[in-house]
């Protein structure tokens, strides 16, 4: 194995050891930071803990233009519903099958953890012909790409930007979606338990999730929507009460199981609807979802359900709220332009929060989504809060980088790279509105279940990508 090779999963592994959720990036910060010192390279990080490290070019590239090299340092943290780990003390173990590394239980945070193994590789080298590099460390990427909408961008001189945050091999990122995080927050009324009545949790399982940029066209099940359309047929049926509601885990991750706990009037009704209601979803989803189901057992006791208004509001909301695909492009074949993920339901004491994450290559139709969120809430009596909203990247008719990069894959593999746009949101597009005539290319090697814990990194396929990324730079002199 080639050792610069194993230079890069010796940073990897480095990297896993240390606990960054979003929001929790300080170690990893600080690890960069003792990272540049030590080897005597320059480097600053600001208030939000996004780092940037400068390397001189190699002999020969002293004078050439510098290249930014970008990845963001945290990750979406998900678990096992049965792996208790505290993901702000505790690392991701990383494991090999084959050719796959993955985290037994958890996600593995190869988004974007092999960006900064891949940077920190070609920090620490000393026989790769390269430009001067600026390298960048964001922060909040997974949350609203809050590090880069905050970055001063006055240091930074470069105007070729090479983004390591795609998950295909051999395709050529050169657009993305613009998305934004909604929260609608439902005041609720709590009413006091008869004793008499037994508490029921339902839990819907089983799905497969996803990230929702770029699994959201696989149109699978999503566990909120799901609840939501449950418990009004359940309304229909018989009599219940509603104790709280609560699921998914991250606003960019499909949600793969939600649970409501209900105070039925009559159990075996209650029963008898959850059973023929799983029968429909398990039909409709028997091909994205095959491992769907939804389980009712005793629950112990709360305090308080919701009143009737409340519980028909939320219920509503649940149902009407758009979620999935909403346009495809008709210029780009295959390329959602538009979408909506209901992520999280969360109930607290007097309020029931969901959070979404519209996203669209286009901003109008992005807009439209915020839209009609607003006004499902509003008429339920909710409101609706919007934050950390980030510009699409538009694709560019012209760029050399993306020259480049087609021109030396098709060299090193033998076949032509893919040009394309994804629905996934990436801080190309806040990057290339601040510094003005940036060059901007996304790649990255194959993963999979990217934001689940069925995450794992294609080894073979990140060394072919450490290879053409290392190539590529020996041609910007």
């Amino acid at each position: 194995m080639d050792s610069q090779w194993e230079k890069v999963m010796g940073y990897f592994e480095e990297i896993s050891r240390i606990p960054r959720g979003s929001g929790n990036e300080k170690g990893i910060s600080d690890f960069l930071v003792e990272f540049a010192e030590s080897r005597g390279l320059e480097v600053s990080r600001d208030e939000y803990l996004n780092v940037l490290i400068r390397k001189k070019g190699s002999l020969g590239y002293e004078e050439s233009e510098p290249v930014i090299l970008q990845g963001h340092l945290d990750m979406v943290c998900v678990c096992a519903p049965d792996k208790e780990i505290d993901f702000t003390k505790q690392c991701i173990t990383a494991k090999r099958s084959g050719k796959w590394l993955y985290a037994e239980g958890t996600s593995l945070g190869a988004d974007n953890g092999i960006a900064a193994a891949y940077i920190m590789a070609l920090l620490d080298s000393n026989d790769i012909l390269h430009p001067p590099i600026e390298a960048l460390f964001t922060t909040g990427e997974e949350t609203g790409m809050i590090g880069a909408a905050a970055l001063d961008f006055k240091n930074i001189k470069g105007k070729t930007l090479i983004n390591l945050d795609s998950e295909k091999e051999g395709e050529l990122t050169a657009g993305c979606a613009g998305g934004i995080n909604t929260t609608v927050v439902l005041p609720i009324v709590r009413l006091h338990v008869e004793k008499r009545k037994q508490a029921y949790k339902v839990l819907i399982s089983g799905l497969l999730g996803g990230h929702s940029g770029i699994e959201i066209k696989r149109q699978r099940a999503n566990s909120i929507k799901l609840m939501g359309r449950l418990l009004h047929e359940l309304i229909m049926q018989s009599e219940y009460s509603i104790g709280k509601i609560n699921g998914g885990s991250k606003l960019n991750a499909i949600p793969t199981e939600t649970e409501a706990i209900l105070y039925p009037e009559d159990p075996t009704e209650l029963k008898s609807g959850i059973a023929y209601m799983e029968k429909i979803f398990k039909n409709e989803y028997k091909i994205s979802d095959p491992d769907l189901k939804i389980t009712v057992e005793k629950a112990q006791d709360i305090l308080a359900v919701l009143d009737k208004t409340s519980q028909q509001r939320i219920t509503d909301i649940m149902l009407l709220i758009p979620d999935g695909v909403q346009t495809m492009s008709r210029e780009v074949e295959g390329l959602v332009q538009s979408s909506n993920n209901l992520g999280v339901v969360h109930t607290i004491e007097k309020e029931i929060h969901l959070v979404s994450c519209p996203r669209s290559s286009v901003n109008s139709l992005k807009k439209d989504i915020i839209r009609r969120i607003e006004t499902v809430a509003a008429l339920c009596g909710a409101i609706t809060l919007n934050e950390h909203d980030y510009p699409e990247w538009e694709f560019a008719s012209d760029s050399k980088i993306r020259q480049i990069f087609a021109e030396t894959y098709k060299e090193l593999f033998g076949k032509k790279a893919i040009v394309k746009a994804t629905h996934a949101g990436l801080e190309c597009g806040i990057l290339g509105k601040k510094i003005e005539g940036l060059d901007m290319i996304s790649v990255g090697p194959d993963m999979k279940g990217v934001h689940t814990i069925n995450e794992k990194l294609d080894l073979d396929s990140a060394e072919r990508t450490w290879r053409l990324l290392t190539e590529v730079l020996k041609k910007l002199k």
